[in-house]
């Protein structure tokens, strides 16, 4: 399976698109110290939280570590700053070049406590998206969350690409990485987070996008068993199939989750392309060396320690753990990928004829049904109706299934984005675009989605059930998340995204 470098290139610019909004500067703050079992740390103190970053919860995973489980992390001496993010996990440098530099030294969290009195606050682990390419926990700034929330909030970094999914025969581990990283983390919180106010025994395991597909996989992996005790999933694809050319322009078809044994010989072809025969050999290269590779893999696989069985399947055989779980999507996810391949790409906007071109390669035979379905004159534009197809097919109804076999409470971020310059068609709410709602910037006026989307969140994490639950019956009720006043209107998420007719198409049937 084959990505190309435009994929990277398409990933950095969403995370552009929707960047969160930083962390504070460390002058703004005065300072704190506090002990964990690796040594001291100094984080920031202002009157309403602490702020405790680049906190090393494994060792660098360097060297003989490339590539291994996560090793526990070396006890320092004195008193560690933590009051500036660590390294970026390894990752390309996005296009506009603004992002800070990356290494392969980056196991690191960041933790933000409110300095609310109280017993111990419930805690919320926050893995970030980026494709498993790009981004850092310490993209996401977490004080509103904390101080509204009452809640204490760990970011995560963890390996990403070639250094966090690569695969090879005979490598233990293999396609697994990253996940391993996060639930080292997961446990460092466990035996840590209480020297921060936070509860170990009230952990919720958040993610959006390739976070909500590693929140995903951990649901199944029985290695994460007791390490969090409910889940929020957002636009996560973890389940389901993609047609080809469905995600992005020229993707062969594939399953969410792939074995490892299918990718190993994946990573035979990318050792010989950069002149190795061996592991050895391949740690031996630098991190510059091994970045050329680093979009070849970009999904954790399953047969490995971390990911015995399928999570698609285990999902469906109820083969996970019991926890509730928040659960949704954006109602216009896939408006970045035509905005990215095809209103940004040299302004090459999708065509009727080359709308009826990408349907017939995605469905086939079926094809004329779908068209059917979303005919072109019923949109603004060739674009969005391809946009309403890819989001249906891959986030809508695998996220609906999927919602139903775990019980879980079901909710469609529908704010509507303003209008973007250049775009034949208004982007609507696409992929990621619910996440300066839950991590806004700290200081600034206070959104009233916002609030509402903290509210349910932490109120979640505090008890099990999101706030406002007496109005938000779980799945199939649906709630429609937008700032209009009142109790949240419900959405029948089956039938608006046309998921009867995908239950019929074999391209896309689970």
């Amino acid at each position: 399976m084959r990505w190309g470098k435009r994929l990277v290139s398409s990933v950095a610019a969403l995370a552009a698109i929707t960047a969160a909004s930083g962390t504070p500067a460390a002058s703004e703050t005065q300072h704190q110290a506090v002990r964990v079992e690796s040594g001291w740390l100094r984080g920031s103190e202002t009157p309403d939280y602490h702020l405790f970053q680049g906190i090393p919860y494994a060792a660098a995973p360097v060297g003989e570590l490339r590539w291994r489980s996560p090793q526990p992390p070396v006890p320092w001496t004195g008193t560690r700053d933590a009051t500036k993010p660590g390294a970026r996990c390894a990752q390309l440098t996005p296009p506009q070049g603004n992002q800070e530099p990356s290494a392969e030294d980056c196991l690191f969290l960041n933790v933000t406590a409110p300095r609310h009195p109280g017993k111990y606050k419930p805690v919320v682990v926050w893995v970030h998206g980026g494709g498993f390419l790009n981004e850092a926990g310490s993209d996401y700034d977490a004080r509103r969350m904390a101080v509204s929330g009452d809640v204490v909030v760990v970011t995560v970094n963890y390996r990403l690409g070639i250094f966090g999914l690569f695969t090879y025969p005979g490598l233990t581990g293999s396609g697994g990485f990253a996940l391993e990283d996060q639930q080292a983390a997961l446990r460092w919180v466990r035996r840590n987070i209480s020297r921060f106010g936070g509860d170990p025994g009230n952990v919720t395991l958040a993610g959006e996008s390739a976070g909500g597909k590693s929140a995903c996989g951990h649901l199944a992996s029985p290695s994460a068993a007791g390490l969090f005790h409910r889940v929020i999933l957002m636009s996560a694809p973890c389940t389901g199939t993609v047609p080809a050319g469905a995600m992005f322009p020229g993707l062969d078809p594939f399953r969410q989750w792939m074995p490892t044994a299918q990718r190993q010989s994946d990573g035979v072809k990318v050792a010989k392309d950069l002149g190795c025969t061996d592991i050895v050999c391949l740690r031996g290269l630098t991190k510059e060396e091994l970045l050329v590779k680093h979009n070849e893999f970009m999904s954790p696989t399953y047969g490995n320690a971390v990911l015995p069985q399928d999570p698609d399947a285990a999902i469906a055989a109820g083969r996970v753990h019991k926890v509730p779980v928040i659960s949704g999507i954006t109602k216009d996810e896939m408006t970045y990928a035509a905005m990215i391949f095809y209103d940004l790409n040299d302004n090459k906007r999708i065509t009727r004829e080359q709308y009826d071109v990408l349907l017939h390669t995605a469905f086939g035979d079926d094809s004329t049904r779908v068209a059917q379905q979303y005919p072109v004159d019923h949109y603004v534009s060739p674009s969005q109706a391809w946009v309403a197809v890819t989001t249906d097919v891959l986030f809508a109804c695998p996220t609906a299934q999927r919602n139903k076999d775990l019980g879980a409470w079901s909710y469609e971020f529908a704010e509507p984005s303003p209008p973007m310059p250049g775009l034949s068609f208004p982007p609507g709410a696409p992929h990621a675009s619910d996440l300066p709602y839950l991590f806004p910037e700290y200081g600034k006026p206070y959104n009233s989605l916002s609030d509402r989307m903290i509210r349910y969140w932490t109120t979640f994490a505090r008890t099990g059930k999101p706030a406002g639950h007496d109005v938000w019956p779980r799945y199939p009720a649906t709630i429609s998340l937008t700032s209009t006043p009142g109790s949240p209107a419900r959405v029948d998420l089956a039938a608006t995204h046309n998921c009867g007719l995908w239950a019929t198409i074999p391209q896309v049937r689970r």
